[in-house]
């Protein structure tokens, strides 16, 4: 294991996050808010240990290998997001333990959306905007790490898109180098906050709230700077956005790409993961509506339609914007709700869950297994789209499939051993490994009254679910540290 490259790469980072606290600590001299003390000293202290890891280990460059990219790719969310609960730590208002402060640090920028903080429309302007731009950034990261680092150590679900698929990703390999790769998702992605900034300030939003909410949706996060979320608007014209912009941020960053680089949107018609994900959202949204009208829940259609069309949107692509609780919706609602946010947004999006592409596979899989029920002596192959998938493919996504229902019992079994009831426990599971924010239960609102043992058990949930199990699975064999 090379460890002096692994921390040379490491104290850059850090360093390079540092310069993240500056922009909160400008808003709070704006503002006059009070808390830019604690982003300043959050800045010299994560600059400083940056370049003290970074500085004697500067001249080592050797080539890593997977197993060096595994480590990095994990200790890259563990660490930066340690440092960034350390102005949570610092700020004066609110005051918050280091489990507190760990939890919000890890929930932005894992993009989960979870938060112990009350109050939020009190606190100062900057810790408003901090909490935005982490998930901002953790978004950022999501779609490099989904679209040009995990395939090249063979985890994602861009790696069965890459290697398995015709049309846009295989055709166009984005570009050959990950710099280069970056650098145009980071284009996509910046252009996608812009527009979506500039339509929530149309939509009726003020300048602030407009940025911050645009951070989150294109990141697919689901903070807010109000305790009531997209509710605290109540405008369709901003649920109109939302729901827009969250379609688009859950599509593959790939095909956003390609349509770019080509001028041509038919990648979008012709994707099969496309066409599915827009399937599963008009069918959740046509059966929140009907329940809602069925059981008179609000007084119009037309608010029936909102409310369903925001919420499905919201829960389903992992989001976790509200404009009410749904926690309170009659019959199956909640529950099918926080079962969507399991499928979650397209390989290579900011949205969590098990991915399209996978659920996709899954179902196609157990089609074929009926049909050689019924023909044993026929021959059945998995096709996505016009291609007939290997079976190493098919196998490799009920591994993934495997592994997440294990993770996802541990941690649920955890969390009933902390105290938690048993509905409370599957929400709040469900609810940070698929990335998605708010549960039932005693987690409908804010997880301040989780226990610390439990906040830390749904922080490891949340990376699990970020880096596609996997990626933080691995370092659990013994085989990984071996040389």
């Amino acid at each position: 294991m090379q460890y002096r490259a692994i921390i040379r790469i490491l104290g850059l980072l850090v360093a390079l996050f540092s310069v993240t606290m500056l922009p909160p600590a400008l808003i709070s001299l704006i503002y006059q808010d009070g808390a830019g003390l604690a982003f300043v000293t959050a800045f010299f202290l994560s600059l400083i240990t940056g370049l003290a890891f970074w500085y004697p280990h500067r001249h080592v460059k050797n080539d890593l290998r997977a197993k060096e990219g595994f480590l990095i790719v994990v200790l890259f969310w563990t660490v930066l997001a340690t440092y960034g609960a350390i102005p949570f730590a610092l700020l004066e208002q609110p005051q918050m333990t280091i489990t507190d402060a760990v939890f919000e640090s890890f929930s932005g920028l894992t993009t989960t959306g979870a938060t112990v903080i009350e109050g939020i429309e009190f606190l100062p302007k900057a810790v408003q905007f901090y909490r935005q731009q982490l998930q901002w950034l953790g978004g950022m990261g999501i779609i490099v790490l989904a679209v040009a680092i995990l395939p090249i150590l063979g985890v994602g679900g861009m790696q069965l898109y890459r290697a398995e698929t015709p049309g846009p990703v295989k055709d166009s390999k984005m570009t050959p180098r990950i710099a280069d790769t970056a650098k145009h998702l980071w284009y996509i992605y910046l252009s996608l906050t812009i527009a979506c900034s500039f339509a929530y300030w149309l939509a009726g939003m003020n300048v602030f709230d407009a940025i911050n909410h645009a951070f989150s949706t294109i990141a697919i996060g689901g903070f807010s700077n109000y305790d009531a979320s997209l509710g605290h608007f109540d405008s369709v014209a901003v649920n109109v956005v939302c729901v827009v912009f969250l379609w688009i941020a859950a599509l593959n960053f790939a095909l956003h790409y390609s349509a770019v680089s080509g001028r041509n949107i038919q990648n979008y018609f012709k994707d099969p993961e496309c066409r599915a994900f827009f399937t599963i959202q008009f069918v959740l949204i046509f059966v929140c509506f009907v329940v809602l009208v069925n059981f008179q829940v609000y007084d119009s259609y037309g608010k029936s339609f909102s409310q369903a069309l925001i919420q499905a949107v919201s829960i389903s692509t992992t989001a976790g914007f509200a404009t009410t609780d749904f926690s309170a919706w009659p019959a199956f609602l909640p529950i099918i709700l926080i079962f969507a946010s399991f499928i979650g947004g397209c390989a290579g999006s900011t949205g969590g869950g098990l991915k399209v592409i996978r659920v996709l596979l899954l179902f196609l899989q157990g089609k074929r297994e009926i049909d050689r029920l019924i023909h044993p002596k026929a021959v059945y192959a998995v096709k996505l789209g016009d291609r007939a998938m290997p079976g190493r493919v098919v196998e490799a996504v009920w591994g993934f499939f495997a592994a997440y229902a294990i993770v996802f019992v541990f941690i649920m079994i955890g969390l009933i051993a902390t105290g938690l009831d048993d509905i409370t426990a599957f929400s709040a599971t469900a609810a940070t490994l698929n990335n998605l924010g708010p549960g039932l239960g005693t987690v409908s609102g804010t997880y301040a009254s989780v226990s610390d043992p439990a906040k830390w058990l749904l922080v490891l949930a949340m990376l699990f679910g970020r880096l596609e199990v996997f990626s933080l699975l691995v370092l659990f064999s013994p085989t990984f540290w071996r040389s």
